[in-house]
């Protein structure tokens, strides 16, 4: 039995009872309260077994993996942390007129915000093939920047009749999408596609911040060096020592004024530095870095040390990484590359424009992605690299570079339901995986109207849970971006948000925050593919 008590000695004289705290606390990374534990009156969870009629494998032999993909093509902007950029100030992300700012601001209907059918901005770059609804790249010479003249629309006080609105440039009435159609009090209430009388940024057309944020295409800027709009590259460990006083990630008040660094430790010692998507579209990236650690912690190495550097001889911390050669693009020969604390960071708000921790108070998430996407671009400065060159790619690839092992990969248009939660349930533990396992959406369908279910996007997959019964399984899946979608604004059969601890036991170890349950029939309809590095 392991206990948390007092060692009681062996024969030997050594002590025969490990420490379950400190254990635990050294595998996951995580300080842990010991006084918050419950007693082991705790009653056990067991899981009901299913009927013997369902068309998984035989007892004993797991799914066959598929046939890996040539070319993945997953990634999706964060429109809140590429809003937050661009605006510089910080959104409420749990309120729901942000909704609305989004829409303002990326000049699109907030329900065609997250499927690539509507050409949303936040597949800039990407294209939807409609035949295997798929993403495929945009060549540069077809990406637009759009100058101010282009946004201008025409004066719209002067229509009186629909033949007005041919008049001053929207052509073929006749042939005009109709959005809306409501009828209220006698009077028809349209709303009309207006694409002919104003540009809107879209997949193929985007301003040069949205350009220079989130896009690799330099457009005649190649041999200059690149920094984002409105950031500059600035030492992490500056930002986060300056910004623990103004609080500008964390919420709660400064620590200075509340028994100074210790008891600020004391109160945060519970927060979570899960890595947490920026203002680009590498969703597939940080989806893997964090299924890694969060199916072995023990794999991501978040110990820096100090260098001498420069003709003053300063000391600067440094992370070196190990990563890991598997083919195609995105990829280089396994190798150990070394990156500094310089990172991009918003100069309106001390943000970092990019990865960043949940809690805002840790650099490592900052540093994987920096870290990867120079040794993916092999590029030799340590300290700037264009973040933007992760654009698109494969989550299930990605982790497999991250740990050194094997990418297996599971169409789900291939696989039953039971098989799809027996593969989860084949790489968990206690309902967790412990083989880092990630998951990404189709590129378009009905289902996808809010952020909570986005289209053509990498998901963390975490582990699985069963509600009484075998036909009521839900794998559990994380948002990169960090982001539950306020209540009001969609629902999703099939889908549970605010995935509690009373749910699901392993959701006390996270910042649940992104975090969803699909039942399993809905993750098949939703998800394109599963897979697990291992």
């Amino acid at each position: 039995m392991v206990t948390s008590g007092s060692p009681s000695e062996s024969p030997r004289g050594a002590p025969s009872n490990i420490d379950a705290f400190a254990l635990f606390e050294a595998l996951t990374g995580h300080k842990i309260d010991r006084r918050s534990i419950p007693s082991r009156t705790m009653s056990e969870d067991y899981e009901v077994l299913g009927n013997d009629g369902d068309d998984r494998p035989p007892l004993g032999q797991e799914p066959s993996p598929d046939e890996p993909p040539k070319d993945v093509f997953i990634g999706a902007i964060n429109p809140y942390a590429l809003v937050e950029a661009m605006i510089g100030h910080r959104l409420d992300r749990r309120a729901l007129s942000t909704a609305r700012i989004l829409a303002d601001v990326l000049q699109t209907d907030y329900e065609e915000l997250f499927d690539m059918k509507h050409d949303s901005v936040l597949f800039a770059g990407l294209k939807l093939n409609e035949d295997n609804r798929q993403a495929e790249e945009i060549p540069e010479k077809e990406i637009q920047i759009l100058e101010e003249r282009d946004l201008v629309t025409p004066d719209l006080s002067r229509v009186k009749k629909l033949d007005d609105l041919e008049k001053i440039g929207l052509k073929e009435l006749g042939d005009v999408r109709i959005k809306i159609a409501h009828m209220q009090n006698g009077k028809l209430r349209l709303v009309l596609d207006g694409q002919s009388l104003g540009k809107t940024v879209s997949n193929r057309e985007v301003t040069e911040t949205i350009n220079d944020l989130a896009l690799p295409f330099r457009h005649g800027k190649e041999n200059q060096p690149w920094s984002p709009p409105n950031g500059s590259w600035r030492d992490m460990n500056d930002i986060l020592s300056r910004g623990f006083p103004r609080r500008p990630m964390m919420d709660g008040p400064p620590f200075a004024m509340h028994g100074g660094l210790h008891q600020f430790r004391e109160q945060y010692q519970h927060r979570f530095d899960d890595p947490t998507q920026g203002a680009s579209s590498d969703s597939w990236l940080i989806a893997a870095i964090f299924s890694v650690f969060w199916a072995n912690p023990a794999m991501i190495n978040r110990s820096t040390r100090m260098t001498m550097t420069g003709p003053m001889d300063r000391a600067r911390r440094t992370l070196s990484v190990r990563f890991h050669d598997k083919g195609g693009r995105n990829n280089a020969d396994t190798d150990t590359v070394e990156v500094d604390y310089m990172i991009p960071v918003n100069n309106s708000t001390d943000m970092p424009i990019y990865a960043r921790s949940s809690d805002g108070c840790e650099a490592w998430p900052a540093l994987y992605e920096k870290a990867f996407i120079k040794w993916m671009t092999r590029t030799e400065d340590r300290s700037r690299v264009d973040m933007t060159q992760a654009h698109n790619g494969d989550p299930i690839k990605a982790m497999a570079q991250i740990n050194g092992r094997e990418p297996r990969y599971y169409f789900t248009d291939r696989h039953s339901g039971p098989e799809l939660v027996g593969i989860v349930r084949s790489c968990s533990v206690n309902r967790r995986t412990i083989s880092p396992m990630a998951a990404w959406t189709h590129a378009t369908g009905d289902m996808f109207r809010g952020s909570n279910l986005v289209a053509n996007h990498a998901y963390s997959v975490l582990g699985w849970v069963s509600e009484g019964q075998e036909n009521n399984q839900y794998i559990i899946i994380r948002n990169p971006w960090g982001v539950t979608e306020p209540r009001g604004l969609t629902s999703y059969p099939g889908l549970l948000d605010r995935v509690e601890p009373e749910f699901w036991p392993p959701a006390a170890l996270l910042d649940r925050d992104g975090v969803f349950s699909v039942e399993v029939q809905a993750f098949k309809k939703y998800f394109a593919c599963i897979g697990v590095a291992k």
